[in-house]
């Protein structure tokens, strides 16, 4: 199937499925003129990128992630067990990092409303 059939097979733009390509998560065939051509199995390949984008991970990770789908092994799968671990940590730290800063702009907030409550009201002329 040609590159748009694959988009629209899994509404996913043609712009994205030319950067997966782009990150050497998806392949494809050429024809003698070029143009792009995908096998079956991309489809559910294409999915599989949208669910682990859709977990967070980038477009490094899931290459890291994807000997594990290509060529499954005891050993691939621990690493993407790993890969998937680790970045999961990263993630745990950046929501900490964001609750930490939310609570310092509520305490800003709270000073603001308590400065505004002793200001004098401006009387019209």
């Amino acid at each position: 199937m040609r590159i748009g059939e694959l988009a629209s097979r899994t509404g996913v733009s043609i712009r994205s499925l030319r950067y997966y390509e782009e990150q050497g998560l998806l392949s494809s065939s050429r024809s003698a003129s070029g143009q792009r051509h995908y096998t079956e199995e991309e489809v559910d390949r294409v999915a599989f990128i949208q669910r682990l984008y859709a977990a967070g991970l980038s477009s490094r990770t899931i290459a890291d992630l994807l000997p594990c789908v290509d060529t499954p092994s005891e050993e691939h799968s621990d690493a993407a067990l790993e890969r998937m671990a680790e970045e999961r940590d990263r993630l745990c730290a950046h929501i900490t990092d964001l609750v930490r800063t939310r609570d310092a702009l509520d305490e800003l907030m709270a000073r603001a409303r308590r400065h505004r409550e002793t200001l004098q009201p401006v009387m019209a002329e």
